[in-house]
């Protein structure tokens, strides 16, 4: 949520901000909205005074009258203010300086490792499923329908293996582990900013009027909600783990083979309440460690520096990490790392106080940021297709030997 006084002050940078991001916004229908806002605000506020003023003297015919007045003024604020609110839950986030604009595409600004060179003919992670016996969804779709599958034998053991060796090296960074909620409420989707927007990726639970994530983030997010933190704790991290729900509306016919683009999948996140001082060094951290990680695990990668056009509503800035799949002979998403700024803060009323006497009352929103440590179905995948060998076994990055117990999978055809 952006500040309306921001956008009154600062027009001509918020019409660049839409045009970079290639967002259609009625950007005038809200200032005029905004303007009629206030000025009922200014009347109401004043017909009040007069009100109070007149009950001191005893006008009894005086208050009779403004109250009349109020009665008509005051439903007409609030159908103003539901407009206002519902146009400004529409707005994005102010992209930073260093986003390309939507109509120069996103850029690749980095790439790492040797693309491996085979002298065969390299696999798919579906057909290395069923040579191996490790993913099914033929099952899956038995028991709930397309874009499902089962992890089984060593895929689901190197799962936890993931997990274990991700988590092990989170937290020597400080960041706290969490097993996070699933299921949440309308707020703190809008909150997050997925809501208006995305509304249409998630899974409603009408019954309970919740609502299934389709990331830790959102619950990692939530965490603070309404709460005013010590400046002495920021930075905040966290790193939450959780299964994910999407629908994937639209992408019909788009990557529906294997395990790629599934409904449900599993996701370790990691989180930060940052000091808006300090919160874009915090932001380039986190996408270090997501290259840490990748180049622990032996997968050639290459950073994108994605456009305005391909950012979502509450991001200012957001790096997209592919990994090179053999089976599909090209890059593929596999982590996001994005920058929020003040965003979600001000839509979930998180803030920190500052710990100078000269600025204690100076309370200020927090900045948050985001990046996937690891989509496991996506990471397993890359394994598989980067590791794999001629005969169809695969061998297991050293980095995780030790927490799964195996160096390789064999196939069992």
């Amino acid at each position: 949520m952006l500040d309306i006084k921001y956008i009154r002050e600062n027009l001509a940078e918020v019409k660049k901000a839409l045009d970079k991001k290639h967002t259609r916004f009625d950007l005038d229908g809200l200032l005029k909205l905004d303007e009629k806002r206030r000025g009922l605000l200014g009347e109401i506020e004043n017909l009040r005074a007069q009100r109070n003023r007149l009950v001191k003297e005893k006008d009894i015919e005086g208050g009779k009258k403004i109250k009349k007045e109020l009665e008509k003024l005051e439903p007409e604020l609030k159908r103003v203010e539901e407009e206002f609110n519902q146009l400004m839950a529409l707005m994005h986030n102010i992209p930073d300086k260093s986003v390309p604009h939507h109509k120069e595409g996103s850029q690749i600004i980095k790439k790492w490792g040797e693309i491996p060179k085979f002298d065969f003919k390299p696999k798919t992670h579906e057909e290395l499923g069923k040579i191996l016996d490790i993913i099914d969804t033929e099952r899956a779709a038995k028991v709930s329908g397309s874009r499902m599958g089962y992890l089984k034998n060593e895929a689901a053991l190197l799962e936890f293996a993931l997990i274990d060796y991700l988590f092990e090296k989170l937290i020597k960074r400080k960041f706290t582990p969490m097993v996070v909620p699933v299921l949440v409420r309308d707020k703190a989707m809008f909150g997050t900013g997925f809501f208006p927007t995305e509304k249409i990726e998630y899974y409603k639970m009408a019954e309970d009027d919740l609502y299934l994530a389709g990331t830790a983030e959102v619950s990692l997010c939530g965490y603070h909600a309404n709460e005013v933190l010590p400046e002495s704790l920021l930075p905040l991290k966290y790193v939450g783990f959780s299964s994910c729900f999407r629908r994937e509306a639209g992408s019909y016919g788009k990557d529906t083979y294997g395990i790629f683009r599934v409904h449900q999948f599993d996701k370790i996140e990691m989180f930060v309440f940052a000091h808006p001082k300090n919160s874009w060094q915090e932001f380039e951290d986190l996408q270090k460690i997501v290259e840490e990680i990748l180049q622990e695990l032996g997968l050639p990668y290459q950073v994108v520096n994605m456009s305005g056009g391909d950012l979502g509503a509450p991001n200012a800035k957001k790096y997209d990490t592919e990994v090179w799949l053999p089976g599909q002979n090209r890059y593929r998403e596999l982590t996001s790392c994005s920058h929020d700024t003040d965003f979600q803060a001000r839509r979930l009323n998180i803030r920190f106080k500052p710990k100078s006497k000269e600025q204690r009352a100076k309370i200020e929103y927090v900045h948050t940021m985001n990046s996937t440590a690891a989509a496991i179905g996506r990471t397993l995948i890359a394994i598989l297709e980067n590791y794999q060998q001629k005969d169809g076994t695969v061998k297991i990055p050293k980095v995780l030997q030790k927490y799964c117990n195996f160096k390789e999978i064999k196939t069992k055809i």
